[in-house]
């Protein structure tokens, strides 16, 4: 067989093994994903209980519930659908709905709710548009509100101070009976969704563990706090190995192999995925709920966050260090030190952007963000003047360049040879082999004479000659 016949055949192969796996998925492929219908608050609220029905028979029927699976996402999207979730933040919006869809769940399965037929429908909407924006559920304080802005506008969802008060109604409530009458009820829903695992290797040990474990301690199924703490302990002592052995390589390498140097960038990358790595065990697999997981997920985020910025403060370093390996820079000289200063005023400023995008995922608002970074600055302003004095005056030193390393140079009372130009200082070797370290600011300020550079040597004499000397 030819090359080209042997690679059709593996075209043909491919699309026949994935022409079958599409047929095997054909079932799960069908889900309908239809969005929840809050045209009114009768439709919205049968909806939220009709999914709510839906999600607590599939976790009866097969004692674990696969979230990823495409037939309960169908379910929990309509259940959440029914939410106003435009104030939870960002990064935890979705346990945070499914958090608030739970305790709803559990406070409607409490309370006597009229008939269907008396909840305002699609009717009374027609005829009366306009007064009936809000609707309260008779003997809660439950509100289904109608949204007249963004993407949403026109629906009828659980307003948002139901949204923000939610976990607080359940608390009020939990203590009283289910009630025994249409529709139907989901006991234990509350329990279990804060109690069970995110794997189905796990689930059945679970399942088996007495009541005393599966029960909530500080917002937490027992069971879920030994695992929650071994994981951030791991953690935490990951980020530190390999932080120190990026320090250590970066140390050994900077100097002498520029290519390795760069390959250590992997190491900060590393720390920056480690508490994405914990986020995911949390959400997925411990599956945590309630304000423990806001805390670790919120933590595990914003430590991420800062640990990107230092990503790009290094990634920064090794794109100015690569650049200076030309051979047409000297990497001792001013322009060397210059690459290096551009460098990390860019990562400066891409670093406060990735604080600002970072901190508006996180929930923070951009106003408090810029405010922040404002008093923060004008701190550290305050703090280092002295550093930002000689900042400049090495700024000056390489826009004008009035010597360089291995030049003699003559300022104020001192003649000697360039040996060093650093970011604070230069070091000049003087005439009489002594050492002298003066920062650049004040470099900047005296007359600088420049001895290497000049065309030619001016020699003055004065020549006697005899008044007897002849003309010629």
């Amino acid at each position: 067989m030819d090359r080209i016949s042997f690679q059709l055949f593996l075209l043909m192969s491919l699309a026949v093994c994935l022409l079958g796996e599409r047929v095997a998925s054909g079932d799960e492929t069908s889900i309908n994903f239809r969005p929840a219908d809050t045209s009114s608050p009768r439709s919205t609220l049968k909806e939220f209980i009709d999914a709510s029905n839906e999600i607590y028979d599939c976790i009866r029927e097969n004692q674990f519930l696969d979230r990823n699976s495409n037939e309960f996402r169908a379910i929990a999207l309509r259940m959440l659908d029914c939410l106003d979730q435009r104030d939870l933040p960002e990064f935890a919006s979705e346990q945070r709905a499914a958090e608030v869809a739970i305790c709803l769940k559990e406070i409607l399965d409490r309370a006597d709710l009229p008939p269907y037929a008396e909840i305002p429908g699609i009717e009374e909407i027609k005829d009366d548009d306009e007064t009936l924006s809000r609707w309260r559920i008779p003997g809660t304080r439950i509100t289904i509100a109608r949204v007249d802005e963004g993407a949403q506008k026109h629906e009828y969802l659980f307003s948002r101070e139901t949204v923000d008060n939610a976990t607080g109604y359940y608390e009020d409530v939990k203590s009283f009976p289910y009630r025994t009458t249409e529709p139907k009820t989901t006991p234990g829903f509350y329990n279990w969704y804060y109690s069970s695992p995110g794997s189905h290797l796990i689930s059945p040990v679970i399942n088996k563990l007495p009541l005393a474990f599966r029960n909530q301690f500080l917002g937490m199924a027992v069971w879920k706090w030994p695992a929650l703490i071994l994981s951030s302990v791991v953690a935490v002592l990951l980020m530190v190995l390999i932080y120190r052995i990026h320090f250590k390589l970066t140390n050994l390498w900077k100097d002498r192999n520029t290519v390795l140097y760069s390959l250590t960038i992997v190491f900060p990358v590393l720390a920056m995925l480690t508490p994405l790595l914990v986020s995911y065990l949390v959400k997925d697999l411990l599956v945590i709920r309630g304000i423990p997981y806001y805390i670790i997920d919120f933590s595990a985020l914003f430590v991420s966050l800062i640990a990107a910025m230092y990503v790009v403060f290094a990634l920064s370093n090794r794109v100015a260090e690569i650049i200076i390996t030309s051979p047409r820079i000297n990497r001792q000289g001013l322009n060397a030190q210059l690459i290096r200063i551009v460098s990390r005023l860019m990562s400066l400023v891409l670093a406060v952007v990735v604080f600002l995008i970072g901190g508006q995922y996180l929930g923070i608002k951009l106003i408090t963000l810029l405010a922040s970074a404002g008093i923060g600055g004008l701190a550290i302003a305050l703090a280092a003047q002295d550093t930002l004095k000689t900042l400049f005056g090495t700024i000056m030193l390489m826009a004008d360049k009035p010597f360089r390393v291995g030049e003699r140079i003559q300022f104020n009372k001192y003649d000697g040879f360039v040996e060093d130009i650093g970011l604070r200082s230069t070091r000049v070797r003087l005439l009489t082999g002594n050492l002298v370290t003066i920062p650049n600011d004040e470099l900047a300020r005296f007359d600088i004479e420049n001895i290497t550079r000049r065309p030619h040597i001016r020699r003055k004499a004065n020549i006697k000659i005899p008044l007897d000397t002849p003309r010629e």
